[in-house]
Protein backbone atom coordinates (compact mmCIF):
# COMPACT_ATOMS: atom_id res chain seq x y z
CA UNK A 1 0.00 0.00 0.00
CA UNK A 2 1.09 3.65 -0.80
CA UNK A 3 2.25 5.71 1.94
CA UNK A 4 0.34 8.21 2.83
CA UNK A 5 1.01 11.88 1.85
CA UNK A 6 0.84 14.77 3.85
CA UNK A 7 -2.67 16.99 3.11
CA UNK A 8 -3.52 19.67 5.93
CA UNK A 9 -7.00 19.61 7.46
CA UNK A 10 -8.00 22.30 5.58
CA UNK A 11 -7.21 20.88 1.84
CA UNK A 12 -9.70 21.15 -0.89
CA UNK A 13 -9.03 20.16 -4.50
CA UNK A 14 -8.97 23.35 -6.59
CA UNK A 15 -9.79 23.88 -10.34
CA UNK A 16 -6.82 25.74 -10.67
CA UNK A 17 -4.56 22.76 -10.42
CA UNK A 18 -3.88 19.81 -12.30
CA UNK A 19 -7.22 17.33 -12.43
CA UNK A 20 -6.34 14.45 -10.04
CA UNK A 21 -3.01 15.06 -9.05
CA UNK A 22 -1.32 13.59 -6.27
CA UNK A 23 -2.76 15.79 -3.46
CA UNK A 24 -6.65 15.49 -5.14
CA UNK A 25 -6.05 11.33 -5.61
CA UNK A 26 -4.72 11.24 -1.54
CA UNK A 27 -7.67 13.95 -0.95
CA UNK A 28 -10.14 11.19 -2.50
CA UNK A 29 -8.51 8.12 -0.98
CA UNK A 30 -8.98 9.70 2.84
CA UNK A 31 -12.51 10.74 2.09
CA UNK A 32 -13.60 7.40 0.71
CA UNK A 33 -11.55 5.37 3.60
CA UNK A 34 -13.06 7.92 5.74
CA UNK A 35 -16.35 6.82 4.59
CA UNK A 36 -15.96 3.12 4.76
CA UNK A 37 -14.88 3.38 8.48
CA UNK A 38 -17.96 4.81 8.98
CA UNK A 39 -20.24 2.28 7.96
CA UNK A 40 -18.14 -0.68 8.39
CA UNK A 41 -18.31 0.95 12.48
CA UNK A 42 -22.49 1.41 11.95
CA UNK A 43 -22.31 -2.41 10.43
CA UNK A 44 -20.72 -4.01 13.79
CA UNK A 45 -22.65 -1.71 15.98
CA UNK A 46 -26.04 -3.24 14.37
CA UNK A 47 -24.55 -7.26 14.79
CA UNK A 48 -24.18 -6.15 18.11
CA UNK A 49 -27.59 -4.71 18.41
CA UNK A 50 -29.19 -8.00 16.81
CA UNK A 51 -27.21 -10.23 18.70
CA UNK A 52 -28.13 -8.66 22.63
CA UNK A 53 -31.43 -7.59 21.23
CA UNK A 54 -32.84 -11.28 21.34
CA UNK A 55 -35.20 -10.98 24.00
CA UNK A 56 -38.69 -12.10 24.58
CA UNK A 57 -41.71 -9.47 24.07
CA UNK A 58 -44.76 -10.28 25.00
CA UNK A 59 -46.94 -7.84 23.76
CA UNK A 60 -47.53 -8.61 20.23
CA UNK A 61 -47.42 -4.57 18.89
CA UNK A 62 -44.43 -4.44 20.94
CA UNK A 63 -42.99 -7.59 19.04
CA UNK A 64 -43.71 -6.43 15.17
CA UNK A 65 -42.53 -3.36 15.87
CA UNK A 66 -39.33 -4.44 16.63
CA UNK A 67 -39.33 -7.05 14.32
CA UNK A 68 -39.99 -4.10 11.87
CA UNK A 69 -37.40 -1.87 13.28
CA UNK A 70 -35.05 -5.59 12.41
CA UNK A 71 -36.25 -5.47 9.10
CA UNK A 72 -35.45 -1.98 8.38
CA UNK A 73 -32.29 -1.89 10.03
CA UNK A 74 -31.10 -5.00 8.24
CA UNK A 75 -32.27 -3.39 4.68
CA UNK A 76 -29.95 -0.08 5.55
CA UNK A 77 -27.14 -2.75 6.14
CA UNK A 78 -27.37 -4.40 2.67
CA UNK A 79 -27.75 -1.06 1.57
CA UNK A 80 -24.38 0.27 3.25
CA UNK A 81 -22.84 -3.12 2.28
CA UNK A 82 -23.48 -2.27 -1.53
CA UNK A 83 -21.99 1.24 -1.02
CA UNK A 84 -19.07 -0.61 0.69
CA UNK A 85 -18.07 -2.18 -2.43
CA UNK A 86 -18.82 1.02 -4.61
CA UNK A 87 -16.07 2.15 -2.75
CA UNK A 88 -13.78 -0.39 -2.62
CA UNK A 89 -14.20 0.11 -6.75
CA UNK A 90 -13.23 3.96 -6.25
CA UNK A 91 -10.34 3.17 -3.98
CA UNK A 92 -9.24 0.83 -7.03
CA UNK A 93 -9.38 3.09 -9.40
CA UNK A 94 -7.50 5.78 -7.73
CA UNK A 95 -4.72 3.28 -7.62
CA UNK A 96 -5.38 2.69 -10.80
CA UNK A 97 -5.05 5.99 -11.88
CA UNK A 98 -8.98 6.03 -13.59
CA UNK A 99 -10.75 7.67 -10.93
CA UNK A 100 -12.27 11.06 -11.40
CA UNK A 101 -12.90 10.37 -15.53
CA UNK A 102 -16.39 9.41 -16.31
CA UNK A 103 -16.86 5.81 -17.46
CA UNK A 104 -18.68 6.89 -20.63
CA UNK A 105 -16.99 10.02 -21.86
CA UNK A 106 -13.51 9.66 -20.63
CA UNK A 107 -13.85 13.11 -19.38
CA UNK A 108 -12.43 14.43 -16.18
CA UNK A 109 -15.78 14.13 -13.61
CA UNK A 110 -16.49 17.87 -11.79
CA UNK A 111 -14.31 18.28 -8.51
CA UNK A 112 -17.81 19.56 -7.20
CA UNK A 113 -19.59 16.12 -8.06
CA UNK A 114 -16.67 13.85 -6.97
CA UNK A 115 -16.49 15.75 -3.22
CA UNK A 116 -20.71 15.25 -3.06
CA UNK A 117 -20.22 11.90 -4.30
CA UNK A 118 -16.95 10.52 -4.59
CA UNK A 119 -18.22 6.96 -6.10
CA UNK A 120 -19.62 8.63 -8.53
CA UNK A 121 -18.14 6.84 -12.38
CA UNK A 122 -19.94 9.19 -14.72
CA UNK A 123 -20.12 12.78 -15.29
CA UNK A 124 -23.37 14.98 -14.18
CA UNK A 125 -24.51 15.18 -17.88
CA UNK A 126 -23.60 11.01 -18.86
CA UNK A 127 -25.77 10.30 -15.53
CA UNK A 128 -28.33 12.07 -16.63
CA UNK A 129 -28.83 10.82 -19.82
CA UNK A 130 -28.16 7.51 -18.62
CA UNK A 131 -31.52 8.42 -16.12
CA UNK A 132 -33.15 9.57 -18.91
CA UNK A 133 -32.89 6.13 -21.16
CA UNK A 134 -33.24 4.08 -18.01
CA UNK A 135 -36.64 5.54 -17.50
CA UNK A 136 -37.94 5.58 -21.33
CA UNK A 137 -36.84 1.91 -20.91
CA UNK A 138 -38.32 1.63 -17.70
CA UNK A 139 -41.60 2.97 -19.23
CA UNK A 140 -42.18 0.65 -21.92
Amino acid sequence: MKAESFLPDDYRPAEDEPFMNERQSEYFRLKLLAWKNDLMADTRDTLEGLQDGTRNIPDVTDRASEETDRALELRTRDRQRKLVSKIDAALRRIDEGEFGYCEVTGEPISLKRLDARPIATMSLEAQERHERREKVHRDD
